[in-house]
């Protein structure tokens, strides 16, 4: 078990040595930080080669590699006996190594430290995980931590919270913090994570499954990453990826009971895996999981046919033959999960975000929904144009003829034609920022949403378009108020107030 009480000189340690995310990056260089990326330690090895204290912990925590009893001492004075014994170094003649992974974390609230398992299948060396490995870093948290809103609130949950990266994130603008999670190992090293960055005090970590263990609470903002493998739920399990649930019945049993876990205006925010079932569209499916209190934004990011999902899982295990599997095991493990997939009729599984927000005595008419598949990139951290979602949909219901409209600062026109025509033949509305959606508009459109700066209302605009194209001004506030009213919605306009 990690005692607490290595938290505090643990980190007056890594502060001394400057390990943190930048200091590492400028140590390593280009070249060796993306290779350490692909799960490649000899760049990075050449570039440690001095006995100084970050050098000596870079190759001893991120590259895996012994290092002299001497520079681990100067790395990490007076500790290296008690981080051994306490299980995160382990000791040989003349030499230490890590058994543990402390890996320096830039976020935008400052530098974060984290520990956790080992990253397996470095310098392509077989390694097979443990049922309660407990993962680190990975793109799925990062992935998470960018989605999550950073609003100041009193109560956040992280559900499932693994080695607590979540909750340290949330500790920075949430006055206290619940960290859950089944794994006991987990639950050990997020209480240290906690106490290494120095914020226990407003972490607490609980042991149970799902909603279990905050029965009865309320939250105004819950992040999670949850175990959503999409999986026939037999064999060996590895917690930190598998429910234990068949198919994606834990993200739905998350989803559905998320109102219950809200206060009003409160936000839950998933990162999932769903089932995309043969013959019914995504969304539809998805749809009637949400609950009858909340907004709803849901964004499918990617889609993976049956066969890639199952070999990039198997390879995550370290199943596959090319990651040291024994090629027998991993085809009969291959075939029993894509044969499940089949007969649960599976045609894909979809990757995305669901955010729901808490609005309760609201009738279902009057909630926010949208599902939007969108593979493209995003502006990172995503997090702030999640939160003005719903507020700009519900301003767009809100439009009229009398609405003052600003054309937000990130929006550009681009126009496309024969070269010498008199109008272009397209005109595209692009966002910089956000979702960089874009929105192809006809020249009325285009000349209204130009002259939106704020100082004139809609129906002024329109009215004024309509003069000086000779068209109907009654018939062009019916037909362009719905469609300014769209752009409102994805953040091309915002209302503003009337000038003075």
């Amino acid at each position: 078990m990690l005692p607490v009480s290595l938290a505090a000189p643990l980190r007056e340690a890594l502060i001394a040595a400057d390990f943190t995310y930048d200091a590492v990056s400028e140590l390593l260089g280009p070249t060796a930080h993306e290779a350490l990326g692909r799960n490649e330690t000899t760049p990075g090895l050449r570039r440690t080669r001095s006995d100084e204290p970050l050098a000596t912990l870079v190759r001893l925590f991120l590259l895996q590699a012994s290092v002299p009893t001497e520079a681990a001492e100067r790395a990490l004075p007076g500790l290296v006996d008690r981080l051994a014994a306490a299980g995160v170094l382990t000791q040989s003649v003349g030499e230490v190594a890590a058994r543990l992974d402390v890996r320096p974390y830039a976020s935008e609230q400052g530098d974060l430290w984290v520990l956790s398992d080992l990253t397996p299948g470095l310098n392509g060396v077989a390694t097979r995980v443990t049922g309660d490995y407990v993962l680190g870093i990975s793109p799925a948290s990062s992935s998470l931590a960018q989605l999550t809103l950073r609003h100041d609130v009193g109560s956040a949950l992280d559900l499932g919270t693994g080695c607590g990266v979540q909750a340290l994130h949330l500790a920075t603008h949430a006055d206290r913090v619940v960290a859950t999670d089944v794994n006991a190992r987990a639950l050990a090293i997020a209480r240290f994570n906690a106490a290494l960055n120095d914020v226990d005090d407003k972490v607490e970590v609980r042991d149970g499954s799902f909603w279990g263990p905050v029965a009865g609470e309320r939250f105004d903002l819950i992040a999670t990453n949850p175990p959503f493998v999409i999986s026939p739920a037999s064999g060996e399990r590895l917690v930190y990826r598998d429910s234990g649930l068949p198919g994606d019945q834990v993200v739905e049993h998350i989803v559905r009971g998320a109102a219950d876990h809200l206060t009003d205006g409160g936000w839950c925010q998933v990162l999932a895996n769903w089932v995309i079932e043969t013959g019914t569209p995504w969304n539809e499916r998805l749809a009637g999981w949400l609950p009858e209190e909340c907004d709803a934004f849901v964004v499918q990011r990617e889609v993976l046919e049956p066969a890639s999902y199952v070999e990039l899982w198997l390879k995550d295990s370290g199943h596959h033959p090319a990651t040291g599997g024994d090629p027998a095991t991993y085809a009969e493990r291959y075939d029993t999960w894509l044969s499940w997939l089949e007969s649960e009729g599976v045609a894909g599984i979809g990757f995305g975000w669901i955010n729901l927000r808490r609005r309760a005595g609201v009738a279902p008419e009057g909630l926010v929904r949208e599902m939007l598949e969108w593979p493209y990139d995003v502006e990172q951290p995503i997090a702030p144009t999640i939160g003005a979602w719903a507020d700009s949909a519900l301003a767009a219901r809100d439009l009229t003829a009398e609405t003052h409209l600003r054309l937000r600062e990130d929006v550009v026109q681009e126009t496309t034609g024969p070269a010498g025509a008199e109008d272009p033949a397209t005109i595209v509305l692009r966002q910089q920022r956000g979702f960089r959606r874009a929105e192809q508009v006809d020249t009325v459109l285009a000349a209204v949403v130009g002259a939106c700066d704020g100082d004139l209302s809609a129906g002024v605009l329109l009215d004024a378009v309509a003069q000086l194209l000779e068209r109907d001004a009654a018939q062009l506030r019916t037909s362009y108020l719905p469609q300014l009213g769209d752009l409102v919605a994805r953040g091309f306009l915002e209302p503003v107030p009337a000038p003075a």
